[in-house]
Order: C-alpha cells, then sequence, then structure tokens
C-alpha cells in the first residue's frame, strides 16, 4: 500500500502568534500536497490568531483553555496552573479520540499539553524552533519528541541532546510567491504607479512601529509614497482615522504574498517567519526588532542580515527620529534596492518545507 493510500493522522500544536503558526501551516500545506488522503487537526486557542487562520485553510481545528505565563506580576497567572491541568485532560481527550501518528509542535505554550498528550499516547512526536533562542516550551519538551527542527545554527546550545537536532531553515506557506505588482496595488486600493510601504508590525501589531508612522506620517507622503499600514487588531480603532487614498490601514493582512508583491519597501519586526518569507522572496526591508522577546532574539536575527548588506535595521527606540530618512534614502534609490533584494536571497533556503515535510511523513510512516 502506498504511502496515498495510508491514512496518516497528523497532529499540529501551535499558534498565539503568526510566528509560532505559520510554519506549522506550512508543514500541513506540504503533507496535504504529498499525502491527499492525510487527516490534519490543528490545535490552539479559542482567542488567538490560529481560531480565524485555521479553519479559513480549511484545517480542521479544536481549541483547549492553555494561556501564556505572563513575566510580569498578574493576578491571572494565578489562573494558570488550573489551565494547565484542564488544558493537558483535553488535549489527552482529543488525542483519544483522534489518534494521532505524530504531533508537530511549533514553540507556542499551547505546544505543552499537546505534545504531552499526544505522546502519553503513544504518537512520535517533532518540534519546530523558529528562533535563534528558544522558548522555554519547545527546552521542556526536549526529552518527549524524536526531532527538533531549527532555524538556526546558535539554537543548538540552547538544546541538550544534540542528536535530535538538525538546522533546516524555517518553512514558508507554499502559497507565499509573488504576483502582479500592479495588480497586487490595485488589490489593496493604491495608487498603480506610486512606491509603497507595507508595515508589517507581526499579527499581533507593534505600537511602537504604529507610532512612528503616526508621527512622521506627513513627512512620508510628502515623499510622494503611499502606505499599506497593518496595525494589528488591537491597535487598529486607534489608526484607523489616518486612512486616505494613499494610506490603506487594516487591522490584519490574510493574503501576505499579495502585500508582498505590492510593496517597493517593508517595514517589519524580525520574526523569524518574516524573515524567512522576504529572504525567499528577495524583498527590500527595513527591520525594527521588538525589545520585547527572549534574549533579544530579533535583534541578533536582524544584526546578521544588516552586516550583510541583506536588510536594513532600526532600533525600536530610534524609529520615530530615523524612519523618514531611512525610507527616503532607499525607497527611489533602485541600485539600493536591487541590492538589499539580492543579498537577502542569499538567506533563503527554500528546501526547508520540502525536507522537514519528508522527515516527518517518515517518522509518522513507524507505526
Amino acid at each position: 500500500m502506498s504511502t496515498n493510500e495510508i491514512k496518516y493522522r497528523y497532529l499540529f500544536a501551535g499558534g498565539g502568534t503568526g510566528g509560532h503558526l505559520y510554519p506549522a501551516i506550512a508543514i500541513a500545506q506540504k503533507i496535504r500536497e504529498i499525502q491527499p488522503n492525510a487527516e490534519i487537526l490543528f490545535i490552539g486557542t479559542s482567542h488567538k490568531i490560529e481560531s480565524r487562520v485555521v479553519p479559513q485553510l480549511n484545517f480542521n481545528f479544536k481549541s483547549i483553555w492553555i494561556s501564556g505565563f505572563s513575566r510580569q506580576l498578574n493576578l491571572k497567572n494565578l489562573l494558570f496552573p488550573i489551565k494547565l491541568v484542564v488544558s493537558m485532560l483535553q488535549a489527552l481527550f482529543i488525542c483519544i479520540k483522534y489518534k494521532p501518528n505524530i504531533a508537530i509542535g511549533t514553540g507556542a505554550y499551547v505546544s505543552g499539553p499537546v505534545i504531552w498528550a499526544a505522546t502519553f499516547m503513544g504518537a512520535k512526536a517533532v518540534l519546530l524552533e523558529q528562533n535563534s533562542y528558544p522558548g522555554i516550551t519547545n527546552r521542556l519538551l526536549e526529552k518527549k519528541v524524536e526531532k527538533i527542527f531549527l532555524s538556526f545554527e546558535e539554537s543548538k546550545k540552547h538544546f541538550n541532546d544534540k542528536s535530535k537536532l538538525e538546522v533546516l531553515g524555517n518553512p514558508i506557506r507554499i502559497d507565499i510567491v509573488l504576483s502582479d505588482k500592479i495588480e497586487a496595488k490595485k488589490h489593496f486600493g493604491l495608487s498603480e504607479t506610486k512606491k509603497t510601504i507595507v508595515i508589517i508590525g507581526g499579527s499581533l501589531g507593534a505600537k511602537t512601529i504604529n507610532d512612528s508612522i503616526k508621527n512622521n506620517i506627513d513627512e512620508l507622503l510628502n515623499l510622494g509614497i503611499q502606505i499599506l499600514w497593518q496595525t494589528g487588531e488591537k491597535y487598529y480603532d486607534s489608526y484607523k482615522q489616518f486612512g486616505n487614498e494613499s494610506i490603506n490601514v487594516v487591522k490584519y493582512i490574510d493574503d501576505v504574498a499579495k502585500a508582498y508583491s505590492a510593496a517597493d519597501l517593508i517595514v517589519a519586526r524580525a520574526g523569524a517567519t518574516t524573515i524567512a518569507e522576504v529572504a525567499q522572496l528577495g524583498l527590500p526591508v527595513i527591520f525594527v526588532p521588538s525589545p520585547n522577546v527572549a534574549a533579544n532574539h530579533q535583534y541578533k536575527n536582524a544584526e546578521v542580515l544588516k552586516n550583510a548588506s541583506a536588510a536594513e535595521l532600526i532600533e525600536d527606540d530610534k524609529l520615530n527620529s530615523q524612519l523618514v530618512d531611512k525610507v527616503k534614502s532607499i525607497i527611489f534609490d533602485e541600485k539600493e534596492l536591487e541590492s538589499l533584494k539580492n543579498n537577502i536571497k542569499m538567506f533563503a533556503k527554500p528546501d526547508a518545507i520540502t525536507l522537514i515535510t519528508k522527515e516527518i511523513i517518515k517518522l509518522a510512516s513507524y507505526i
């Protein structure tokens, strides 16, 4: 019997942010391409990005109660032990019914109960670690999984069992490809001829980036450019009034490939998934690393690209004062734009999705 005739069951756990969700979606899409008969189930939370995006992509989705543990003193943290126990039981009941062959965790807090439950039921498990500094969930789950797929060589030092580690890159979704720039600009209601900046502050938005756009909006428009501005749902109401014929303000961009296609220049956080996507597509970017991440890993990621002349970098607390000058120096300089495009492509790992997916399918077949 061929692998296409066997109904393998894949269980994905991840979400909270696009950085944790989209690599999982990339793998799920590739599995569905290779094994059309495979069963695929995502587990996440009911109030984060995964609850909306996963069903839109026609994958089955179930939620559990878990939420993150705040690094600051927070009364909600008192509920965490109860949420954890309840979520472990919820995940266990799902796994008893679903009977997964293999579970794939992407490092978000939701991965903990799900990977535990899946392995308790005898399923194999793997982890995807997108960042140079691994999150605590993946470090705690190390002993329970067969393999850990890394995006950065630097991540290795944070795990104990080196035999489980493979640096294969960060998989990006199979539907992220560039389309016609003029059509993409028209799709977002923008001029076909004006230079376009696309602002992507991560799936949750970024207040510093939003404020810097607001504070510099007149100067930016005086350059003769236009802006596609993703604020994040949390911040949308505070900035939606700035929308006009040259500024399209949106909560969230579902079709990020279309946004990338419209962009002459991107301003974005330096999350691992964004880096993987823009590198593979060869796009000019100004990275604004988030200062609110473990071990300042976004800055370290962006610094590598900056040192290779593959991207520009502005530190978060300097964005307000440096944004306009940096945009002005790049967006009308065709030679600089081309250089950034070519140099960032050197960091692309287009085989990541195929290599990781084949490893996962291979493990799933060892039943």
